[in-house]
């Protein structure tokens, strides 16, 4: 690993490669792990890396010594509590104050309830609660990502932002579509971002300016959208209250 690391170093520092091919290769392990929702073998693992299985077996040593890996009863590899003690400290106090805001609109709701963040061009989960008493929830992942011009978390926070540092692809029906949620304050979406479910979102002014949502996953509901938009509107109003906005 040493070596791999030498090698990258004394690349040219203006080409598109990362400084660090091996730190590289090793959080993109943690990304593969995280998106693939299940375990996986160090095959599969160095297929999607695609690089050869010694090599994926090196990183993996080193990420199961700070355990942030561990391999299951079978031999897979699945992320290490580590990694979530790791994650509980970005935006920690948001985190623990959206939380009982989170817990209590899931199970009044019967859905899964989320704290979205924008990151670069992407929308990541940074927390979410599933309903306590509900016969079937559908599971929000911490760190779960995707574009920002998909699903509605993503929708809400791109009509909070100018339109100047908007996606170039955001068409003109796009934008009549942020429009109006920009004027009823709150996004819904149907099977953009995972086939058969729905989602609805509302804007999170956070302290430090940066943009957020909460927002609610779920399969089906008797609930109107607007119902369901106003539940996250009080809960987003007492999470800003609590932190000071």
């Amino acid at each position: 690993m040493a070596a791999a690391d030498a090698g990258a170093a004394g690349t040219d520092t203006t080409t598109a490669a990362p400084q660090s091919q091996t730190l590289s290769r090793g959080i993109r392990i943690l990304e593969i792990l995280a998106d693939a929702r299940e375990p996986l073998t160090i095959d599969e693992l160095a297929q999607r890396l695609g690089v050869h299985r010694s090599v994926a077996y090196r990183l993996l040593r080193t990420l199961e010594h700070h355990r942030l890996t561990v391999r299951d009863p079978g031999g897979r590899i699945i992320l290490g509590a580590r990694l979530a003690a790791l994650a509980a400290g970005v935006a920690h106090d948001v985190q623990a104050e959206a939380l009982p805001e989170l817990t209590s609109a899931a199970n009044e709701l019967a859905m899964t309830c989320f704290l979205a963040v924008l990151d670069a061009d992407e929308i990541v989960t940074l927390t979410s609660v599933e309903p306590r008493h509900a016969i079937a929830s559908v599971a929000q992942r911490p760190g779960t990502r995707h574009s920002i011009g998909l699903g509605a978390p993503g929708k809400v926070i791109l009509a909070s932002l100018p339109q100047h540092v908007w996606p170039a692809d955001v068409d003109a029906p796009h934008r009549a579509e942020l429009d109006e949620v920009r004027a009823r304050g709150y996004a819904i979406s149907h099977d953009e971002v995972i086939p058969g479910l729905r989602s609805t979102a509302v804007p999170l002014k956070l302290p430090n300016g940066q943009p957020a949502a909460l927002a609610v996953v779920y399969v089906s509901s008797t609930r109107s959208d607007a119902e369901i938009a106003e539940r996250l509107a009080t809960a987003s109003r007492s999470i800003r209250s609590a932190l000071g906005g």
